[in-house]
């Protein structure tokens, strides 16, 4: 099916809209194909700056013969998530664009990249932030020396990554829920002690460790996006 443009298109059924999702969804996933495959050239260098916080590459013991190429996999995926971060939101917002009203629509060419940035700032707050605060507490708690495993080293840090990535997509997220008339910046404002309470839980169940300091840590960040929502939220 072919995009959907102008004011004149016929209107689309259910299974049209379907097809539609279906086809944009599609893309998206030949898109993180491409940018996970075009990431296998640069994953030894990935893996090399990732294992930095904890002493580099060296510093992670491997026990399974098929560890290091999950490791390996796990990187890429992550990495062309990233690169096709731009992609993928493009295309969800293609699909709902004929929804919007023709002054509406350049709001897209805001939200691809501004949906980028958001993630990799939250990708590169987890690693020079989050990992530093984190792994001494981790790998010195009782004394007893730690050698991490590379598939256990790089799920912890690829997680902690993508999803703190994530929770700093939450002003664009309010944003488009605000344009949708869905949310208000008044209701956001009203309901900020609610806030900091999913706040503090999203915080205590992404963050590794269990001192209120690394909890406090994401909690700051989180707490001036919810901010920056709110601003959002009455742009819109």
């Amino acid at each position: 099916m072919k995009d959907r443009q102008g004011e004149d298109e016929t209107r689309m059924t259910p299974l049209e809209h379907l097809a539609e999702l279906r086809q944009r969804l599609l893309k998206a996933l030949v898109a993180l194909t491409i940018t996970t495959l075009l990431s296998f050239v640069f994953t030894p260098q990935i893996i090399e700056i990732l294992t930095r916080p904890i002493g580099g590459p060296e510093a992670l013991q491997a026990i399974e013969i098929t560890e290091n190429v999950g490791v390996f996999m796990r990187v890429s995926l992550l990495s062309g998530l990233i690169l096709a971060m731009p992609v993928i939101v493009y295309q969800l917002l293609r699909f709902v664009l004929p929804g919007l009203k023709p002054h509406e629509r350049r709001w897209v060419f805001i939200a691809v990249p501004s949906a980028s940035l958001l993630f990799l700032t939250g990708v590169l707050f987890a690693y020079f932030v989050m990992l530093p605060a984190a792994l001494p507490f981790l790998i010195g708690f009782l004394g007893i020396k730690t050698a991490p495993r590379p598939a256990n080293y790089f799920s912890f840090i690829t997680n902690l990554m993508l999803w703190i990535g994530l929770s700093f997509e939450a002003p664009l997220l309010i944003f488009v829920l605000a344009k949708l008339k869905l949310i208000s910046a008044q209701t956001l404002a009203r309901q900020w002690r609610v806030a900091v309470i999913i706040i503090a839980i999203i915080a205590a169940v992404a963050t590794p460790t269990v001192d209120p300091i690394n909890m406090g840590l994401l909690m700051l960040p989180l707490l001036l996006l919810y901010l920056l929502s709110i601003l959002l939220a009455r742009l819109a």
